[in-house]
């Protein structure tokens, strides 16, 4: 299953002053947030299209428009070499909806890498660019993502050239690619067929350096 016709929404709208103050302690340390602090730094909106807010625990992204991805970033302090794991309780509809990490988004461009899966086991590994079509890195199906469909851990290694996609501490598969080494760090959601078939709560986000 490919989603070549996707149309990409971003949710940047993080105030200077938010994004500041999650900059000055991530000097010294990576990101990590259990959003039970609504100004910790997502960037949030819900439109005709997308929803993604503080709630229910979590950060909650809805997609209802079909064949959309929406995805939210953490300010917009760049990072590289890094392992990021979050956990996802799933509530999707549609099992060919799609969630995962965002890594070396570039600026607030629309030019960095997600890496997701779907309820049906299916994952994949997305480069997107400026002004082109996505390009498919790698994709494939496994009985481990289908068997946790509901609820589950993601992580991603980003960076070394090298994305690797794990679900629940199990590495899934990797890819190579050296477009981006670096970049702002994110939370996406995509829809296929279905109006609001996507709808995923995020929690207990954690960013490391590889190899630590």
């Amino acid at each position: 299953m490919k989603k070549n016709n996707l149309k990409i929404f971003v949710f940047i709208a993080v105030l200077v002053l938010a994004a500041a103050a999650c900059a000055i302690p991530g000097l010294n340390s990576l990101p990590k947030d259990d959003f039970s602090n609504p100004d910790s730094g997502w960037g949030i909106g819900t439109d005709a299209s997308s929803s993604v807010e503080y709630a229910n625990d979590g950060l909650e992204i809805i997609v209802y428009q079909p064949s959309y991805v929406t995805w939210s970033t953490f300010g917009l302090e760049t990072y590289e070499n890094t392992h990021i794991e979050v956990s996802v309780k799933n509530t999707s509809s549609d099992p060919e909806a799609m969630f995962g990490v965002v890594c070396n988004e570039q600026g607030d461009t629309q030019a960095f890498y997600y890496v997701g899966v779907s309820p049906s086991g299916y994952y994949a590994f997305i480069k997107s660019s400026v002004a082109l079509d996505d390009v498919y890195l790698k994709e494939g199906n496994s009985d481990v993502i289908s068997a946790s469909s509901s609820s589950m851990r993601i992580g991603l290694d980003c960076g070394n050239g090298t994305l690797a996609l794990y679900v629940n501490g199990q590495q899934i598969d990797s890819v190579s690619d050296a477009s981006y080494p670096s970049g702002v760090v994110g939370l996406f959601a995509a829809s296929d067929d279905q109006e609001s078939g996507a709808s995923v709560i995020f929690d207990d986000f954690v960013m490391t350096k590889l190899g630590e």
